[in-house]
């Protein structure tokens, strides 16, 4: 196993001054706590020196017998040295930097090989596994505003960048502690290609918590690991936390209340997040989507309810494992639950699933008959699959990509997606590419076809659409919109576009990714809920 140095480098800002002390990081693997890592932060007369040990179990089998990291006051790195076995090897990696250089030594098992590069003033070094050295990312980030870039030097391959895509406030409560924090969501920009993250420090610059989805890796401190630890990015007036049963572990929600007396019982709604680890705010880019939408909604007379996904959280279960339909499963027991509750009106409960979530409350309405109307907002038309393909060719377009070169990813895309779905095929596909896309929940997105789905789905069904979404293409409600009509006995089925909303149901201007980075502030559209209360009040006939 080779060692990397990830690191940022980018225009010169103020030196943080974080607090020195000892911290202790729990490293878990797919929810599974695998080890643990002893850090040290020291202020010395000439700088900073962060070192630490540690031990994780497999599948990385690595013992951490000595990292020292030493940088200059302003953050520029001196010097950095690991001592480990890595599956019984023995691994030593010596970098000395000067200002624009680094000279590394790796030696393995008594073997040495040496190489100089060219690094950026100022870079970051944060070996592989070790992760006591985001100590100086969690520094650097800490004077860094969103779109920023800072260097990362790949010791002794390359330096690479990583970009600052958002920077949120994020509260972590706890039973026993609450840690204001701020999160970082960045993207590395490896040679293999971009490589997402996240990365949280305290008002104290020191390092909380790293995020590494694609890695299936979170490494948290010890006051922030606890599985009862959730991040709270906002908070309504009317919220009230809540555990409801699931099926063989709990699933932690928020319950927004209508702020309006009056009503004995209210008309409710379940709010479906889309991919990936979300938790019951749906926070992208600093947007906390489910929350707003929540608020919005219960101002106009509903009962919402909105959830950490499994595995995410404050929910149990696992997620490595899950699958879209597994996601279903968990949105039915939250119906079942909120309308079991004596101030809802059971006869009237709807789900509202955005992006994926689409395809999660479809099945779920299939299988529910307690599912009184669904919404899907800015959700697919198509397979799984052929969504895939069609976001990878926009991306590649943006690039300005030669078309040979254009052809041959999508022929790559298009084998990988074959070789998940068929469990076969793996032939010429790098191993960190099938590492990430051959899961359970990837081969379940693949297959799902809204076109197979929705013949079955008896509820009336509202489809919402912001005309900038670029991941959702605007196209795709109108097809979801046409297969919905054409359901059997005709249930009701309605679309609604907004002008000037991307796939983040926020106001853009070009509706791209890139401008993520751009949305500070921004709020989700009052044209979102404001659509879904209006159609649910024309099909129900009720006050919402």
């Amino acid at each position: 196993m080779a060692f990397l140095l990830s690191g940022a480098a980018a225009a010169q800002t103020p030196a943080a001054e974080p607090a020195s002390g000892p911290s202790v990081l729990t490293i878990f693997f797919k929810g599974t706590n695998i080890g643990r890592e002893q850090v040290t932060l020291a202020r010395t007369s000439s700088g900073w020196t962060i070192s630490s040990t540690g031990r994780q179990g497999p599948p990385f089998d690595i013992t951490l017998n000595r990292f020292e990291a030493k940088y200059t006051p302003d953050w520029q790195p001196a010097e950095l040295h690991v001592e480990a076995l890595v599956r019984n090897e023995s691994v030593t990696l010596s970098t000395s930097f000067g200002v624009t250089t680094a000279i590394s030594e790796v030696t393995r098992n008594s073997v040495t090989n040496g190489k100089t590069d060219q690094v950026s003033a100022r870079t970051i070094a944060l070996p592989n596994g070790v992760y006591g050295a985001y100590e100086a990312l969690a520094a650097r980030l800490s004077t860094a505003e969103a779109g920023a870039e800072l260097p990362v030097y790949l010791a002794p391959n390359a330096e690479i960048r990583v970009k600052i895509r958002s920077v949120t406030p994020v509260t972590l409560e706890g039973p026993s502690a609450t840690i204001a924090t701020r999160r970082y969501d960045v993207t590395f920009q490896n040679p293999s290609g971009p490589f997402d993250a996240s990365v949280s420090i305290d008002a104290r610059h020191r390092l909380v918590r790293v995020e590494l989805p694609a890695a299936s890796l979170v490494i948290a401190r010890d006051d922030a690991s606890s599985v009862a630890m959730r991040s709270v990015t906002a908070r309504n007036p009317n919220d009230a936390d809540v555990t409801i049963p699931a099926n063989g572990f709990n699933i932690a929600a928020t319950l927004t209340s209508p702020s309006a007396p009056g009503r004995l019982r209210h008309p409710a709604l379940v709010l479906v997040g889309g991919s990936g680890p979300t938790d019951r705010d749906e926070t992208v880019a600093g947007i906390p989507i489910f929350a707003e939408l929540a608020r919005a909604l219960a101002d106009a007379g509903y009962m919402v309810v909105r959830y950490d996904k499994r595995g995410v959280g404050q929910s149990g279960g696992r997620i490595e494992s899950a699958t879209i339909g597994d996601y279903a499963d968990d949105a039915v027991a939250v119906v079942k639950w909120i309308a079991s509750r004596r101030d809802v009106d059971r006869r009237h409960v709807a789900v509202a699933g955005h992006s994926e979530g689409g395809a999660v409350a479809l099945l779920a309405a299939q299988r529910e008959k307690k599912i009184a109307a669904v919404t899907l907002v800015a959700a697919p038309g198509s397979t799984g699959a052929d969504l895939i393909l069609e976001q990878q060719r926009h991306v590649l377009d943006r690039m300005g990509l030669p078309d040979d070169q254009k052809q041959q990813k999508i022929e790559l895309q298009k084998k990988i997606q074959t070789a998940v779905v068929a469990g076969t095929g793996w032939e010429n596909v790098p191993p960190e590419l099938r590492k990430q896309a051959d899961t359970p929940w990837f081969r379940s997105l693949l297959l799902f076809d809204p076109a197979a789905t929705l013949p079955k789905v008896k509820q009336p069904i509202l489809i919402v659409q912001g005309d900038l979404d670029t991941q959702v293409p605007p196209a795709h409600a109108d097809r979801l919109a046409q297969l919905a009509r054409a359901r059997k006995n005709t249930p009701p089925a309605e679309v609604v576009h907004i002008p000037g909303v991307n796939h983040l149901l926020v106001p853009a201007t070009t509706g791209e990714v890139a401008e993520y980075t751009q949305l500070s502030g921004k709020t989700v559209s009052p044209q979102v809920a404001e659509a879904i209360a209006a159609w649910l009040r024309k099909i129900w006939g009720v006050i919402g």
